[in-house]
């Protein structure tokens, strides 16, 4: 597997859960493309296990079965992350890699992060320098500490450059790239699945889309919004009232649908106009974005995704670590603040909301652009390492 010559070692990809998948398929296709890159291995790390949360997507994505599969699944964080540095430590002996690639702010990022570090080998971290600067949640601690430890970090905006310097990292191992979660929406938004076919496979008629407003789209996985059974409550009582003036579709992450059935909330929502569905394919999510009035959710990802498509977002979070598609995207944050959501819905029925624009090399090139910098990185650090 691995070889003690530098220009062999492969280039150690990971993925771990849904978001990452959408980085780095444009990513690894850029790198094999390149001719300069080492051969590229991708593990993933079994973080997400579900079939409609993983299998399904590579599939949506054009990317190859993984090489590796580390097969962790759930568990608290500590557990969680501690079962990943486990497993991923043989995997690093075994193919003594160039470099490793994370992307992202889940636990398999700062894990297999930790991993390299004490291996001393270096990290990439895609996607770095974005802060919330909320420490209750967890991806903000995964954030910051593999940007602390990651000897080359390609950021998506230019906030998080600014973000970076003041956390001490040197300049010379940041660079601006763009964003690789536009470069797989650009790509396979002409594959994009129609939500009437989405609607009709879930069971749901036609004109259940048919209003006059359009319908809204809803995505909701937060532990802090599902976790709790009064924000639960107070979330889809809001959505209740809300899909009484546009109808909703609203596909559930496996950790919410559990809740509203563990909670006991599942009359909050029978009856209303919102069509539950299970868990979407990335053609079916990109459909039903594109076609959407107005766009809740607490993703991170899909407040970047309804930016680049022009929909207008709502984030049910009082953080994001986006704020580009605040200052110049399509997003607003609400937080849990039910007349503000209804108003803004509101005033988005009456004159289509916030628009905004795409930020700067958001342009669907950012892999190209990692893959040229990267192959120029390394073989830099090859010719070091034998000089």
């Amino acid at each position: 597997m691995g070889d003690s010559s530098p220009l062999l070692r492969p280039v150690l990809c990971v993925v771990g859960a849904r978001p990452n998948y959408m980085k780095m398929a444009p990513l690894m296709r850029a790198l094999t493309a390149t001719g300069r890159v080492p051969p590229v291995v991708l593990v993933h790390t079994g973080q997400h296990y579900d079939l409609e949360m993983n299998d399904r997507i590579f599939v949506d994505l054009q990317l190859a079965a993984p090489d590796v599969n580390l097969g962790v699944g759930s568990g608290t964080h500590a557990a969680q992350t501690a079962e990943i540095m486990a497993r991923f430590e043989p995997v690093m002996d075994a193919y003594r890699p160039s470099c490793v690639v994370v992307v992202g702010d889940v636990n398999s990022t700062f894990a297999c992060s930790l991993v390299a570090s004490k291996k001393q080998t270096p990290i990439v971290h895609v996607e770095a320098g974005l802060r919330s600067f909320d420490r209750t949640m967890p991806e903000e601690i995964n954030r910051v500490l593999t940007d602390q430890i990651a000897d080359l970090l390609y950021i998506t905006e230019r906030s998080a450059h600014a973000n970076l310097l003041r956390e001490g990292i040197a300049e010379e191992r940041i660079h601006f790239a763009g964003n690789l979660m536009i470069d797989s929406l650009r790509l396979h938004l002409p594959r994009a699945v129609s939500p009437t076919q989405t609607l009709s496979e879930a069971g749901f008629a036609e004109s259940f889309i048919r209003h006059a407003h359009g319908f809204g789209v809803v995505t909701l996985h937060r532990p802090a919004n599902v976790d709790e059974p009064d924000a639960l409550a107070a979330l889809l009582s809001t959505l209740r009232e809300l899909s009484r003036m546009l109808p909703l579709v609203c596909p559930l992450h496996p950790r919410t649908r559990d809740n509203i059935e563990r909670f006991g909330l599942a009359a909050v929502v029978d009856g209303a106009g919102i069509a539950l569905l299970p868990p979407q394919g990335y053609l079916q999510m990109l459909g039903l974005m594109g076609a959407a009035t107005v766009v809740l959710t607490d993703s991170g990802g899909i407040q970047e995704e309804t930016t680049a498509l022009g929909v207008p977002c709502l984030t049910l979070r009082e953080y994001t670590e986006r704020p580009i598609t605040i200052e110049q995207g399509t997003n607003t944050l609400v937080g849990h603040d039910r007349d503000r959501i209804l108003q803004l819905v509101e005033q988005i029925l009456l004159d289509g909301g916030k628009r905004g624009r795409v930020p700067e090399l958001w342009d669907g090139h950012a892999a190209g652009r990692i893959a040229d910098h990267l192959a120029v990185w390394l073989e830099h650090n090859r010719l070091k390492a034998m000089a």
